[in-house]
């Protein structure tokens, strides 16, 4: 016998209500497991074998807390994070051009992911079809523009529908690698206890951080929540109903775009252990001549996935940004043409993909606090956000991960002033 709720509903028929309403929160998290990561965590596991699971896993869990406040913004309010910000620097002249320069670091960062998608997505079609990195460059950007155009076009369900089903591809390409490479699970378990190895992990703990919590899905998730359940200003269903269905969404999605990411740096502990060389080109090749062409097609089809899906992404959250921002309006086509042209250049003049894709990361992981800050700020602002701002612990738990953040970006300033002399 089913126990109805007040409104006389079967429970069973509220759980699959609840399933009904996700989607944007996976369309977030393909930004978590784009080529960029595959570099930083393969190259982690390279180094320092299992040493550096914990922050992978610390920082999934930072990035389910930050995005769900994203999504909790946008349905409380109707406004997304970029507009929330736009709002606050309205006024003098001062306040206006603080409102540029925001909205143009928020635009950069956006465009150092794209960059980094590009070049992962032309390193995976060189790998499979032995296209020249410059060329690959190209097809992943027009065709990410194109799959964003026709899936857009379509509406938010079947948008969120095509970005799930890359998000799969790369789960499949990259955690059904690991059927074919068996890791230590009780290293992996001892993993899971932070420690640095050495001063010279501290790049690789950053590029992971700035590739795992993105800067510019954090911006986006507020828009992906208002665009499926208040297109028109108004809640297709109860608040509380919907933000506990953004919490299920954020959690499932998290947790596959996480598994995905520590199975990225246990493939490099398994395969690359005492192998010198490009660990994506490494891991290719290894797959390759130990266990044949499927296992190595397997793990290059995944590397294709992550970078054309995370384009997509990466594309609509930049332009959005602008839009909200209100502060350059750019067509997509132009956007995605000032993102293709630095990867071209860079891809032409020979340097190491990986090492683009690695420093793209680190640059990046200054971004976060520039995203995470304010976020923390406007849904702590009872005039904002009502009934439903933060309770006292989650302003604290909100400002704690700022807080590290911020402190390892100063490690990181350290670690290159350090280096430098």
């Amino acid at each position: 016998m089913f126990r109805p709720d007040s409104a006389g509903r079967p429970r069973w028929k509220l759980r699959l209500g609840s399933l009904a309403m996700l989607g944007p929160a996976f369309v977030a998290s393909v930004a978590y497991v784009d080529p960029g990561n595959v570099a930083a965590n393969l190259s982690a596991g390279a180094r320092y074998g299992y040493a550096l699971v914990w922050v992978l896993a610390v920082a999934s869990l930072m990035a389910m807390v930050i995005q769900y406040q994203s999504a909790k913004l946008g349905l409380v309010t109707g406004i997304t994070l970029p507009q929330a910000m736009a709002d606050r620097f309205q006024g003098n002249r001062f306040q206006r051009g603080l409102t540029v320069g925001y909205g143009l670091q928020a635009f950069v960062i956006a465009i150092a992911t794209d960059l980094a998608e590009v070049v992962g997505g032309a390193l995976g079609l060189y790998l499979l079809f032995g296209l020249p990195l410059w060329a690959g460059s190209i097809v992943v950007g027009v065709v990410a523009m194109v799959l964003l155009w026709a899936l857009r076009s379509r509406g938010e369900r079947v948008f969120e529908a095509g970005v799930a089903a890359m998000l799969a591809v790369v789960a499949l390409g990259f955690i059904g690698a690991l059927f074919f490479k068996q890791p230590q699970w009780s290293a992996t378990l001892a993993g899971l206890w932070p420690s640095v190895p050495d001063r010279d992990a501290w790049p690789l703990v950053a590029a992971m951080l700035g590739a795992t919590v993105m800067p510019h899905a954090i911006y986006l998730h507020s828009a992906l929540a208002i665009d499926r359940h208040r297109p028109n200003g108004t809640l297709h269903r109860p608040l509380k109903q919907l933000l506990g269905a953004q919490k299920l969404d954020v959690g499932l999605a998290l947790i596959l775009s996480g598994s995905v990411n520590i199975s990225m740096l246990l493939l490099g502990a398994v395969v690359l252990a005492g192998v010198s060389g490009d660990p994506i080109e490494r891991v290719h090749a290894t797959l390759g001549v130990d266990l044949g062409p499927w296992p190595a097609a397997v793990f290059a089809i995944g590397l294709i996935a992550s970078g054309i899906g995370s384009a997509v992404v990466g594309t609509h959250a930049g332009s959005r940004i602008l839009k909200d921002m209100q502060v350059w309006q750019v067509e997509p086509t132009l956007r995605r043409a000032i993102t293709i042209a630095p990867a071209v250049l860079l891809l032409l003049t020979g340097v190491s993909p990986t090492e683009v894709l690695i420093w793209s990361q680190i640059v990046l992981s200054f971004g976060v606090a520039l995203a995470a800050a304010p976020l923390a700020l406007v849904t702590g602002d009872r005039r904002l956000m009502g009934e439903y701002v933060d309770r006292p612990w989650q302003r604290a738990v909100n400002w704690v991960i700022v807080s590290l953040i911020i402190a390892l970006n100063v490690v990181m300033i350290w670690w290159s002033l350090s280096s430098a002399g």
